[in-house]
């Protein structure tokens, strides 16, 4: 459980194979310092890549566009896409839609059979809201009525393709920080227990947080130092599987 600082190209094939590799890379769409493009590390990740496992890549449609040709000849193989939805988004021009969404998208090999990539759809309990439902026969009049549905059971569905996940702010430490739960269902989804996680572009530590509170292992890299220090820090204070619950903080005035 470690970020290491340096170039990813240089230090991640080092440490391969992974289980699952993560990648939030610097796609060099605004003038920021560290919004810089990182050249030729696909076909490294694609190397360091088990034949079993899959790279989830975040970025925008426009970003995915640019690097087509690249993905497909580095040998990945576009799988399928989660679109996070945030509560706020950015606003770049004033002639155009403010986008509040960005894309997730899952490659592999594209030489391996997708039954035999590491595949574990998570649920959630809520069902009863969104599933098929039938028509029922209102008591009071023993008739069919249109548009009179109940649920045909309460269980579990297939998450959705769509995931809303509150933005960091105020809280982040690093610019472009993902959201702790959503990197959770992508490991649980994608990187088997005890697996290996590589996160190419490490920022915050947030990937290192979730992998230790699922049950994984990782290595991320980072090229900041300062910023691999707190990353560091961040995977440190976090509760491995299995602890128990923190005792909860008495309010400000109370005894302990």
């Amino acid at each position: 459980m470690t970020v290491l600082i340096g170039d990813c190209r240089a230090i991640m094939p080092d440490h391969a194979p992974f289980d699952m590799i993560l990648a939030d890379p610097p796609y060099g769409d605004t003038a920021l310092g560290w919004d810089r493009r990182v050249e030729g590390w696909l076909a490294l990740a694609q190397q360091s890549l088990r034949q079993s496992g899959s790279l989830w890549l975040f970025g925008s449609l426009r970003s995915f566009l640019t690097i087509a040709a690249e993905l497909r000849a580095a040998g990945f193989r576009y799988a399928q896409e989660v679109v996070w939805e945030k509560q706020n988004g950015s606003a770049f021009h004033a002639n155009r839609f403010k986008r509040v969404h960005e894309l997730i998208v899952q490659f592999y090999h594209s030489d391996a059979r997708w039954d035999g990539i590491y595949n574990d759809v998570q649920t959630t309990p809520d069902a009863a809201a969104r599933t098929v439902r039938r028509k029922m026969r209102p008591p009071h009049t023993g008739q069919i009525e249109r548009g009179y549905y109940v649920s045909e059971d309460g269980g579990p569905r297939l998450m959705r393709s769509v995931i809303f996940a509150r933005n960091c702010h105020g809280r982040a430490i690093h610019p472009t920080e993902k959201p702790l739960g959503l990197i959770e269902i992508l490991i649980r989804t994608s990187c088997p227990p005890g697996g290996l996680i590589g996160d190419w572009f490490a920022g915050s530590g947030v990937a290192g947080e979730a992998a230790r509170a699922t049950g994984r292992r990782y290595i991320g890299c980072e090229i900041d130092a300062q910023m691999a220090a707190r990353a560091n820090a961040r995977i440190a204070a976090a509760l491995p599987l299995g602890s128990p619950l923190p005792k909860s903080i008495p309010p400000s005035g109370d005894t302990p």
